[in-house]
């Protein structure tokens, strides 16, 4: 009976030294990957694309990377946040590895729609109300100016905020400034005055004063409407206002 105990007993301590010796092979197996991956897989080469404002050389600079370092260690998580914040223009970047040692970035850029006055200064920003860059009214000149709301404390590289009271028309800024862009209209815009409470007037090929509801619109409809009424109903030499805030549109032409 103690010879079978004996027996037993050394089975376990064959089971227990065997799981012993397969953890630590696998601690060594995996060790010798990392170190593997420390020391040959290093960035060599920096791939950009879709950057047409900032240079290769300043996007590099951005990410914080350098040549030969670890690409396998690489973490794509601080560098895009890295990226964003010192290159403001810049509006979504993809990164991966193309093994064995190069780093690829791509980068799609915001594009500057519109300018707004604030303390004495311009500001850019996007379709998305991304406040691009600080500027001057001879460096604002180029884009529709946008009148009746207010920035608070407006920071380049973040969205533009307003007063709680104001929130609505920003909202209705960024929906109307997406639908423009989308549509190509945008360079056709001479200004959007949301001074109003109820509606929003907008400078159109510099002929006509078109007016839109405030909230709860769909300005993808509404901006089809103008497109059709000076394509199918006005003539090239028609002025006046354009007024889509009611159940129907209809023009009114200036006073000759």
């Amino acid at each position: 009976m103690a010879a079978r105990r004996s027996k037993r007993g050394r089975r376990r301590n064959r089971g227990r030294f065997g799981f012993l010796y397969k953890l630590l092979s696998f601690v060594l197996i995996l060790a010798a990957i990392l170190v593997g991956c420390a020391v040959f897989f290093r960035v060599d080469r920096i791939e950009v694309s879709g950057n047409a404002r900032y240079t290769q050389e300043e996007i590099i600079q951005a990410t914080g990377v350098e040549l030969r370092d670890n690409l396998f260690l690489l973490n794509k998580f601080q560098i895009v946040p890295r990226l964003l914040s010192r290159l403001p223009y810049i509006d979504e970047v993809v990164i991966y590895r193309n093994w064995p040692d190069t780093l690829v970035i791509e980068v799609t850029e915001c594009q500057p729609v519109a300018a707004i006055q604030s303390g004495g200064a311009w500001w850019i920003l996007d379709a998305k109300g991304k406040l691009l860059e600080r500027t001057d009214a001879s460096g604002a000149a180029a884009y529709p100016e946008v009148t009746g709301l207010t920035p608070v404390t407006p920071v380049v590289g973040s969205l533009l905020e307003v007063a709680e009271e104001e929130s609505l028309k920003l909202q209705s800024l960024k929906s109307l400034l997406g639908e423009l862009e989308q549509r190509g209209m945008m360079g056709d815009v001479g200004y959007l005055d949301l001074t109003a409470v109820n509606e929003i007037t907008m400078g159109y090929l510099d002929r006509f004063e078109v007016r839109l509801p405030m909230s709860g619109s769909d300005f993808g409809r509404l901006l089809r409407t103008v497109e059709l009424a000076i394509e199918q109903g006005l003539s090239d030499t028609d002025t006046g206002i354009l007024d889509l805030t009611l159940e129907d549109a209809h023009f009114i032409p200036y006073s000759s």
